[in-house]
């Protein structure tokens, strides 16, 4: 008896935690159904209009996105809600794993928005503005308004320097449109992000996104010391083979001599024409008939997507999740040649993964597991392009030119990952400087950067905000270092289903091409969770192994 009277205060002491825990998912229950009446309207809401917006280019959608957006902002801002919200956070007693989660991605979102409203409402207006710009901004060459496909064009075939130098120069006008605005924005947000403690913006977004600072510097520090001496040696090789074609020295190359406007992309510089292989078709269909070939069709994507350009409309690609039931769309400026099938490729990559997370997961984890993640997706899909055996399947290409296509397509990729790997160096660490101390001179920082890691030359005595001509700065804030994050993710998806879904030893020669098998293994594996894991978590669950930059190196640094 005596023994059974010591244990009663325990097993009393346990009953009322289990009622604690139980009262506090209930509460939390109940809090997130009634919090879900107002958001998800106004999450869809929001991206038609911002739809719309890039659709148009007119003013009254941009207004329109404005306005719900802060309407989605005031509902964050609510400061009861958010103490009721870190309580059960900190508490401990919340134990469901799905309702975990929810509470974590649920509190991120209040957290980032404990402003005043007209603070917010500044930030929501000044972007919106910002965003306007670009998309009505079109680049002028000799008295001739023109297109940004115009301007790649330009780079990519004309061998005249100086007619190079007006085409880059011209695609660089917006940054003095915007840099004002875009600096205002900065300094906007980091007084937010003090407002709720932090050192600046860049550091609340990392942190609200479930990563750090140092985390991120870490990757990019160990990438760079993996990579200097292969990229060293590329680029040199480039810079002979550009000159040549040029008629000028290697070091007489500028950055209107490479083919792409920051130099983000590998130069086409085999012998092999891709393009011509893409000529005349319907990429969208192409396409699309790969996609529902390995079992995951995107019909539905299609059917509500803007696939071809015109006046007032964005002209870069993207891919949106309107309202987390299927409505997923891709809004691009398709025309018939390698870079938009490979655009293409990669923005219904995101549509897939955002179509086959599992419908039945809560609104907030019937989403990618984490934003680089569905990059990954949309990388490893890119990718496929290159591939020779992907382009004999899709596009029909000879036997006789497979050969070669299949050794440019290789080096193709190893380009395209070394030069792309040091490109993010350039913008993570221009974008952390940034938001750092926005008053000092980002021009000079920009191409300081530049030189330093891209080992591209600025142009003499150039003084102009040619940063602000990435839109990414102003309208994918803190988002940049996910591409890379990507990349790595994407190696290290295909390595796994090279060698346990295909079997297939090399890695580098992975053919998605009519094989349902690695449609069912996205689909379970890496789709379906949604947000209901961690990223480490899902990608350790999807390929044994933590994320890792092993892989990556397997397949590119040599």
């Amino acid at each position: 008896m005596k023994s059974i009277l010591l244990f009663l205060p325990v097993l009393f002491s346990f009953a009322l935690i289990s009622c604690s825990m139980r009262n506090d998912e209930k509460d939390l229950r109940a809090f997130i159904e009634t919090h879900l009446k107002s958001i998800e309207p106004k999450f869809k809401a929001l991206n038609l209009a911002s739809w719309n917006a890039n659709a148009t280019g007119e003013k009254k959608y941009y207004d329109e996105q404005a306005a719900v957006e802060l309407e989605v902002r005031t509902i964050f801002s609510n400061k009861q809600d958010f103490e009721l919200l870190k309580k059960w956070k900190d508490g401990g007693a919340i134990k469901d794993p799905l309702l975990q989660r929810q509470l974590i991605i649920i509190y991120n979102n209040y957290l980032t928005n404990q402003n005043d409203t007209s603070l917010m409402r500044s930030i929501v207006e000044q972007a919106a503005a910002v965003q306007n710009k670009f998309n009505v901004f079109r680049p002028v060459i000799d008295g001739k308004e023109v297109s940004d496909n115009d301007i790649e064009n330009i780079l990519k075939t004309e061998k005249n320097s100086a007619k190079r130098q007006k085409a880059w120069e011209a695609s660089k006008e917006v940054g003095k449109a915007v840099a004002a605005d875009v600096i205002k924005l900065v300094k906007l947000r980091n007084e937010a992000a003090r407002q709720l403690g932090f050192k600046n913006y860049y550091e609340m977004s990392l942190i609200a996104s479930e990563q750090s600072v140092d985390e991120i510097a870490a990757i990019f520090d160990e990438l760079k010391i993996l990579t200097d001496g292969p990229y060293t040696k590329l680029k040199s090789e480039i810079d002979q083979t550009l000159a040549k074609k040029y008629g000028i020295q290697p070091d007489q190359m500028k950055p209107w001599h490479y083919q792409d406007r920051f130099f983000q992309e590998a130069p086409q510089i085999g012998t092999v024409d891709i393009d011509k292989y893409f000529k005349g078709k319907k990429i969208d269909q192409l396409v699309a008939t790969f996609y529902t070939n390995i079992g995951l069709p995107v019909e539905s994507i299609l059917k509500n997507s803007d696939i071809y350009g015109r006046k007032g409309k964005y002209q870069h690609a993207f891919s949106t999740d309107i309202d987390r039931l299927g409505d997923v769309r891709t809004m691009q400026s398709v025309i018939d040649n390698k870079y938009w099938t490979s655009t293409m490729l990669h923005e219904l990559g995101h549509g897939v993964y955002s179509l086959n997370v599992r419908r039945d997961l809560p609104f907030y984890l019937r989403s990618e597991t984490h934003i680089f993640v569905t990059e990954a997706i949309a990388m490893m899909m890119e990718r496929q392009s290159d591939n020779a055996d992907w382009l004999q399947a899709m596009v029909g290409i000879s036997g006789k030119d497979k050969e070669t296509i299949r050794a440019e397509g290789l080096e193709n990729l190893r380009m395209h990952a070394l030069i792309f790997s040091r490109w993010t160096q350039v913008m993570m660490r221009f974008e952390k400087a940034m938001y750092e101390n926005p008053d000092q001179d980002l021009n000079s920082l920009w191409w300081n950067l530049v030189k330093e890691y891209q080992m591209v030359t600025p142009p003499e005595g150039r003084n102009a905000p040619d940063w602000a001509a990435k839109i990414h700065l102003s309208q994918a804030p803190a988002y940049y270092h996910n591409y890379e994050l990507g990349e790595l993710t994407a190696s290290q998806l295909q390595h796994t289903i090279a060698k346990t879904i295909l079997n297939q030893e090399d890695i580098r020669e992975v053919c998605f091409a009519n094989k349902p098998e690695v449609g069912t293994y996205l689909k379970t594996k890496v789709f379906a969770p949604g947000a209901s894991l961690r990223w480490d978590a899902l990608i350790k669950e999807a390929t044994g192994e933590p994320l890792s930059a092993k892989f990556f190196a397997e397949e590119y640094v040599k």
